[in-house]
């Protein structure tokens, strides 16, 4: 435990966080959102609101000599009755853009969501402490990642030695939007999920809008990305469509150009990238929803199934080969009076021999080694180069 007149405590303001679009005031402290308050009053999915809440990209930014630094935070930890339990979710240290230190934070909220049926029940639980210690000596430049996957209210920041925040580097601000994948889902820690690892290669200043099960072309979602200030913007799109079964073919056209025309009234001229999903082969051609693979469930582990039939898409039902062909098709249209717009193709980040590689453990996600190779690779094709995002 932390002896008062030992600790400086600061308290936890806009300017210490990067990444978060909001910050709400709560009993305990503060909860940073990725959501401002506007679109999350216009939503009413749990699911949205759960993820939007999960701080992935977003960290504590500050420089300071101090050589320990103490956090307490409020964390909503998931189970999910018959699968494996999660493990607590992990916070990052980087010291000077270096990995210094990992921790978790214990007790917590707990969210129990049944799989089966799709209900949750919540149960209240007290605030944890990490801790860091033995800092090298000197200023430096300090990020506090927060877990990518749990909701976190931030109560209190104790250091040794004053913090002040950190300048502004100069850097190009990278505004991703994106599905579970992109939020980061089995990565191995924050600062390891695809975008967290492909911004670090890029020397760009992430903001990671991928929200689990819900890259959706919500219109509030178009307007937060349109409203917020970026250099580059990449939007992910498809997956979840196909695995919510949310609609046709008829009504994604229109939703897709929408949403383009949506961000690009605050982002006329900025390179735009669109990215087609990532190869999964339960998708390629048969439609959704998905559902929890409920054989596997009783045997403990966690996998999904496509339960739509590839006839189906006869009738306009997606399917991950349907939505690239259409993404692509969009775009190529587009961009002859938009030259900042551009197309990737998501099996270059993850393709058919990636998969004979690294297959998706549950058949949705990609584990903590596919993450890294899809930063990479995306570091390769939009940061470097020829890339969109090139200088």
């Amino acid at each position: 435990m932390h002896t008062q007149q030992h600790w400086i405590t600061t308290p936890i303001t806009a300017d210490l966080l990067r990444g978060a679009l909001d910050l709400e005031q709560t009993a305990h402290g503060v909860l940073p959102h990725r959501l401002p308050a506007r679109a999350r009053a216009q939503n009413a999915d749990p699911q949205l609101a759960m993820a939007e809440s999960q701080p992935s990209g977003v960290r504590l930014v500050f420089r300071t000599r101090a050589t320990a630094v103490e956090l307490d935070a409020l964390p909503t930890k998931r189970v999910y009755p018959g699968a494996p339990p999660r493990p607590d979710g992990v916070y990052d240290l980087l010291v000077d853009g270096r990995l210094a230190g990992q921790a978790g934070v214990t007790g917590g909220n707990t969210l129990t969501i049944d799989l089966a049926t799709g209900t949750a029940t919540s149960r209240p639980g007290p605030p944890g402490t990490l801790r860091f210690t033995d800092l090298p000596e000197g200023v430096k430049h300090v990020e506090i990642w927060l877990p990518h996957n749990e909701t976190t209210e931030l109560v209190a920041l104790r250091t040794d030695a004053p913090v002040e925040p950190a300048p502004d580097l100069g850097r190009k601000v990278w505004l991703h939007h994106g599905s579970s994948i992109s939020h980061g889902s089995d990565a191995a820690s924050p600062s390891t999920t695809w975008p967290a690892l492909a911004g670090a290669l890029g020397g760009v200043e992430l903001i990671n809008l991928g929200l689990g099960g819900s890259a959706l072309l919500d219109p509030f979602t178009a307007r937060a990305l349109r409203d917020t200030p970026a250099d580059l913007i990449s939007l992910k799109i498809g997956i979840n469509l196909v695995n919510t079964d949310l609609m046709r073919l008829r009504a994604f056209t229109p939703a897709v150009h929408g949403f383009l025309d949506t961000v690009r009234e605050g982002h006329p001229g900025t390179p735009l990238l669109v990215v087609s999903p990532i190869l999964c082969p339960i998708h390629e051609d048969t439609p959704g929803p998905s559902a929890p693979d409920l054989a596997a469930l009783s045997a403990g582990q966690l996998r999904f199934r496509a339960t739509g039939d590839p006839a189906e898409r006869a009738s306009g039902k997606l399917t991950l080969g349907v939505i690239r062909d259409e993404l692509a098709r969009i775009v190529a249209q587009r961009a002859v009076e938009d030259p900042n717009l551009h197309y990737l193709d998501g099996r270059d980040l993850y393709g058919q021999a990636d998969a004979a590689e690294l297959p998706l453990p549950d058949r949705l996600h990609p584990d903590a080694a596919t993450h890294r190779r899809i930063g990479e690779r995306f570091a390769q094709l939009a940061f470097a180069g020829k890339g969109p995002f090139a200088e």
